[in-house]
């Protein structure tokens, strides 16, 4: 089987959690054998699923990891835009048939937790598309055999 042939979608908003979520994941995708076919860098978590959509489209793009910081606010904006983000991910995925790893922190989160945090949710959103590809190939395997 092919290498794995990854995406990323960064969000910038917090450039320094961001860049460091990003350095994160790439070195994940080298350990696990994966390529990484390109990183899209977008202003903010709102612009990620249009970007998402683009790539997933890609036939070169097996999966897509998407990496960034949703703060906690004063207001409730954060976990509103949590949850359009969230949707407009899981439906791409679902249209595309391709798994998107979900390397969010937040909302919700303080810039503490969030410097805490962002290897581990980087890492991990990598691992879980990684692991779907996986998944999903042994579902397709064991469909041929039962023929």
């Amino acid at each position: 089987m092919p290498a794995p042939r990854v995406a990323f979608v960064v969000a910038e908003f917090n450039a320094a959690i961001a860049g460091a979520m990003q350095r994160a994941a790439e070195d994940e995708v080298r350990r696990r054998g994966a390529s990484l076919v390109t990183v899209l860098k977008v202003p903010g978590s709102y612009e990620v699923p249009l970007a998402a959509e683009r790539l997933l489209g890609w036939r070169s793009v097996d999966a897509l990891v998407v990496l960034g910081y949703i703060e906690r606010g004063e207001t409730d904006h954060g976990d509103v835009m949590g949850r359009v983000v969230h949707g407009a991910l899981v439906d791409a995925s679902l249209r595309y048939g391709k798994p998107v790893g979900f390397g969010f922190i937040g909302p919700g989160a303080t810039l503490a937790q969030a410097k805490k945090r962002k290897e581990e949710y980087a890492r991990a959103a990598v691992r879980a598309a990684l692991r779907m590809l996986e998944v999903l190939a042994g579902a397709v395997e064991r469909r041929r055999s039962r023929r």
